[in-house]
């Protein structure tokens, strides 16, 4: 189908959302101020226009909420104009262009984050601020329950930040702010914004439409994203089972005043995916396999601002669950994960005009997690934790001193079998010095600790995503990590540039060894048989970007930005770990002038030949992508005109993080077109 086809099959949708009341984009122009939810004005903070923007956001991930600047920890964030030339299905691939970060991939619907060569449980999701509560790390072909269209903007803490969120975040967090519980009154009473978007690459649409109202004392908000992606196309065909069928929505509330506030929501995840590892054959009547995952959810958040004097704060926020994911065969049910979660936190600020500042908290959860049918190679197991931090800062002119520290009880209870107990600790130092009006340098010390997930401790059955017989160990003890960090930032008038390098030592590194044995699976068809082992390794890397302004006049403005990352992880006896992202460099030029933006960029991804035993080398590739987008303001609403390009000279690109490279390849050359309306 053509983006004219998709267009004149969808014109009542584009009707219906030029028509909507909030919306007066055709009116004349007035000197009204500018709808809030409109990234594009300046004196945003969240424009993305610099990298010196998105470094004045609030990093709401941070118990003493601070700017991204401000912070001697490695920290990104992806918001406004940036964010929407990056939004897509999933959230791995929405923030890949970050530094440091890539995505794993099990075909479109799945994309989990890739810190630093780290992912799966190793990687904290977080949908503000609290666990996203899915099974994403017991397999590689689950996918986050959170949608990446109706964030505000995601915020990526890398390195490990098991101090703040737990010892599953000992590679990093990933934290999806999305206002579903408005913290702050409604600017104008009324705001909201809606997209309409048509993907050539697979005959899709994704729809879009929020709006928040309120005044001083109450706020409200809903949101809608509905997408339906047929297979893709690739540079050799369709790639078969990689449709897309998701709705997800929700509502909120809160009531405000000058002590703070208090919410709550409800939201609702439904997500419909193929696997293309097992695509079936439809022209023989079989249908491939398919997920199908639902997730009801309910949050609870308030603070009260000032409670023990200037710069005090109490924040508090609650949420439950409740998870259900069912892998169908054609259309028989194969397996179904089960779910259920409950989770609190509470941080308390101090210290506004003392030498310290600083935070204590307390973090909880209780979940139950089952799996039934062909796959349930993980028992049921009820998995508690209990957790205190604590972290001050202290600024001596141009140095800041950053010191933290954690301990967790967890207990692992499966239901036919002896519980596990585990105390992880976390202890962090870090430093910032201001060497100049430009330059700034930090380094930062950590040890973390973390606790096996119930499928490294548990495992024993077929796990058919890896095709794989997994043997979990009951035995395994707590992983340790010890992190050196360096970072340098400048920023000026002419470039704004930051590189970090790093260097991490993990002792009883959990993996999944091959042990060269298969057992029998059905009608002949064997498995290799996989331990969750332990043994000590090594993480190095580095990564950075360099923005360039080059110039700011009547024909607009020009940027060049360069960015680019490696990391290698191999066991400290000898042999590589597996699946490792590999290196990568990439540019973009990007323009804009009055009402009009654009920019063009290609990414590099080296081959990867630094491979573990049985595993096979990847070739690199280029991406080659553009953006261009036409915006107009009326008064009090904006709308927006866009058309995106990706992969543009149509490679064939395997990626290497995932588990059916020899199989499926990225999506080829694409365009993506659609109208933002802010009002």
């Amino acid at each position: 189908m053509t983006l004219e086809s998709a267009f004149a099959r969808n014109w009542l949708a584009i009707g219906l959302a030029l028509a909507l009341p909030p919306v007066t984009a055709f009116a004349v122009e007035t000197d009204s101020s500018a709808p809030p939810t409109d990234s594009r004005h300046e004196g945003d903070p969240a424009s993305g226009a610099h990298i010196k923007d998105l470094d004045s956001v609030l990093v709401t991930a941070s118990p003493l909420r601070d700017a991204a600047d401000a912070l001697s920890r490695p920290a990104e964030v992806l918001a406004g104009e940036r964010l929407d030339e990056t939004r897509a299905a999933s959230l791995g691939e929405t923030i890949s262009s970050l530094p440091g970060v890539q995505s794993s991939s099990f075909g479109p619907g799945v994309g989990r984050p890739i810190l630093r060569g780290l992912d799966g449980p190793r990687v904290a999701v977080l949908s503000n601020g609290l666990s996203t509560q899915d099974v994403s790390t017991v397999s590689q072909d689950h996918s986050p329950a959170v949608e990446s269209f109706l964030a505000d903007q995601i915020e990526v803490l890398k390195g490990p930040s098991t101090l703040l969120y737990g010892s599953g975040a000992i590679g990093g967090i990933v934290n999806v702010v999305d206002g579903r519980i408005p913290e702050a009154p409604i600017e104008g009473g009324f705001s909201g914004r809606a997209e309409i978007r048509f993907d050539s690459i697979n005959e899709g649409n994704t729809d879009l439409v929020r709006v928040d109202a309120g005044n001083d004392r109450f706020a409200l908000h809903a949101d809608a994203v509905y997408r339906n992606n047929k297979d893709y196309d690739t540079p050799n065909g369709s790639q078969p089972n990689t449709f897309i069928d998701t709705r997800t929505g929700a509502v909120g509330g809160s009531v405000l005043g000058e002590w703070g506030f208090v919410g709550a929501s409800a939201s609702r995840f439904e997500d419909d995916y193929g696997n293309p590892g097992e695509p079936g054959d439809l022209s023989a009547g079989e249908r491939g396999v398919w997920l199908k995952i639902r997730q009801d959810r309910y949050d609870l958040k308030g603070a009260l601002i000032e409670p023990w004097g200037e710069g005090s704060s109490l924040r508090y926020s609650f949420g439950h669950t409740d998870y259900n994911h069912i892998e169908f065969e054609g259309e028989e049910v194969g397996t179904t994960f089960v779910k259920k979660a409950d989770e609190g936190r509470v941080e308390a600020a101090f210290g506004g005009a003392s030498a310290w500042k600083g935070a204590v908290g307390l973090q909880g959860g209780d979940s139950t997690f089952a799996a039934v049918g062909e796959e349930s190679f993980v028992p049921e197991t009820r998995t508690r934790s209990l957790g205190i931090f604590g972290v001050a800062r202290r600024n001596w002119n141009d140095f800041q001193l950053d010191l933290g520290a954690r301990i967790d009880q967890v207990e692992a209870d499966p239901l036919d079998g002896p519980a596990r107990d585990f105390k992880p600790v976390s202890l962090s130092l870090a430093g910032g010095w201001r060497l100049s009006e430009e330059w700034r340098l930090t380094a930062n010390l950590d040890h973390a600790e973390r606790a096996p997930a119930e499928e490294e401790l548990f495992a024993d059955g077929p796990h058919l995503a890896t095709l794989a017989y997994e043997i979990g160990s009951a035995d395994l003890g707590k992983e340790k990590a010890n992190q050196l960090e360096f970072g340098l930032q400048y920023q000026s008038a002419l470039m704004d540039a930051k590189v970090s390098l790093y260097y991490n030592r993990f002792d009883d590194f959990v993996y999944l060894a091959d042990t060269g044995e298969q057992v029998e699976f059905e009608d002949g068809q064997f498995l290799p048989v996989r331990q969750w082992s332990q043994a000590d390794a090594r993480f190095h890397g580095a990564e950075g970007e360099a923005t360039f302004h080059l110039a700011n006049g009547d024909r607009g403005t020009w940027d060049l930005r360069v960015y680019g990352d490696t990391v290698r992880g191999a066991l400290a006896s000898g042999g590589n770990l597996p699946r490792i992202a590999p290196s990568r460099l990439g540019t973009q030029l990007r323009w804009a002038r009055e009402s009009w933006r654009g920019s063009i960029g290609a990414i590099r991804y080296d081959k990867q030949d630094k491979v573990a035993v049985n595993e096979t080398p990847t070739p690199g590739y280029t991406l080659v992508d553009a953006h261009l987008a036409y915006h107009h303001d009326a008064g009090g609403s904006a709308w927006e005109l866009f058309l995106d390009g990706s992969n543009l000279t149509d490679q064939t690109a395997r990626v290497h993080t995932s588990f059916l490279k020899d199989s499926v390849v990225l999506p080829g050359r694409g365009f993506s077109t659609g109208i933002r309306l802010f009002f």
